[in-house]
Formats: structure tokens, C-alpha cells, sequence
């Protein structure tokens, strides 16, 4: 059932590439601390950089906690999953970081999602994925669910936003600068936006 990939190439990268929808669990390293689970999607905010290297836009929303997880420890785990067509899962277990708006990366990193906007969705980081385990399994339990489009919504709430509101939005939120474990979690303020 299950099989273990050396690499994110040929049909592995297909099907990942193909999913709308994705994943992200991280976890503090305190035995006690919340593990997140979080949905990912918007066409054109995920890319496989290479073999073992992927990344996605990581947008405003009401909790940092990816990004503290991440700060901590660097653990996460991606999960795709086949709504349509054979049944499959791919998990990717790796070492992530948060690439802010002012480390030299940011730029070049974010020259690699030609096919969305930015500045229409509050961009905090990138998240760089280093895969360390490609595994995937069966998915026979996974239904059949129908992808129609992605929602408007994120766009409409953050396009409206610039770098001071957008700092002032998330100074306002209980969970961005610190997470729900007391982690250092988006540094603020926000850099300005190099896009």
C-alpha cells in the first residue's frame, strides 16, 4: 500500500501540483503545546522548487502559528489528498522555515508564483519545505468530493490593506505575534512589501 519516494519528480509531482488543496501540520516541542492543522489552498500559491524543496505563500489570516512552530523547531508535515480520480495521499515530512519580506531570499523565492497577486492577500512569509520522508498511502477512505473554484474572499478582505494597516490588522490579532503556546510567532511590524 504505502511507498517511500527519494524525490518529488515525475507522477508524485503531478499529483501534488494537481491538488487544490493541501495540509500543514506542525507542533512546540512541549509535549503539552497545540499541534496545528491547517488548509491550504489558492491556485498558484504552491510549488515544488526541486526534488526535495517546496514552498508556498503564507497569507494574512488570525493565527501565526505555522510560523512559531516553525521558528521553534522547524518540524511540519504537507498531506495532499485525492478528492477526484484514484484514491491517493502523499504526506511530505520535513524542516520548514518562514523566508520574511526582508531576508535577501524573499524576492527571487516569490518570482517563483507568477500566477497570483501578492498584494492582493496580505503575503507575511514564504514557507520553504525541505522534505526529509515522501510517503504515500492508499486514500481508499478519502470520498469523492467535487472541486468547483477557489473562494474571493481572502482577496476581497486584504486586497484593501497596505503595509500600515496590514501591520496595525495583525498587532490587533491575540495569535500572530505570539502563538497560542506563548511563541515568538510574525515578527512585527511587517517589513515593508517588496512586490
Amino acid at each position: 500500500m504505502g511507498k517511500t519516494y527519494e524525490r518529488i519528480d515525475g507522477r508524485l509531482r503531478t499529483f501534488i501540483e494537481e491538488q487544490p488543496i493541501f495540509f500543514t501540520a506542525t507542533a512546540p516541542l512541549a509535549g503539552d503545546g497545540t499541534v496545528n492543522l491547517s488548509p491550504k489552498g489558492l491556485k498558484g500559491s504552491f510549488v515544488v522548487l526541486d526534488e526535495l524543496t517546496l514552498a508556498y505563500l503564507d497569507f494574512a489570516g488570525s493565527n501565526a502559528e505555522t510560523i512559531a512552530h516553525l521558528r521553534e523547531n522547524g518540524r511540519i508535515t504537507l498531506m495532499w489528498c485525492a478528492f477526484q480520480g484514484p484514491p491517493n495521499i502523499v504526506r511530505v515530512h520535513g524542516r520548514g522555515e518562514a523566508v520574511f519580506r526582508d531576508d535577501p531570499r524573499f524576492r527571487d523565492l516569490l518570482a517563483r508564483f507568477p500566477d497570483i497577486d501578492p498584494n492582493l492577500h496580505g503575503l507575511r512569509a514564504v514557507i520553504v519545505v525541505h522534505a526529509e520522508l515522501v510517503r504515500d498511502s492508499c486514500g481508499y477512505a478519502v470520498p469523492h468530493m467535487a472541486y468547483e473554484e477557489d473562494r474571493d474572499l481572502h482577496a476581497k478582505r486584504f486586497a484593501r490593506e497596505n503595509d500600515e494597516s496590514l501591520s496595525a490588522y495583525f498587532t490587533k490579532k491575540e495569535h500572530i505575534a505570539t502563538s497560542l503556546d506563548g511563541l515568538p510567532g510574525l515578527p512585527l511590524p511587517l517589513p515593508p512589501s517588496t512586490v
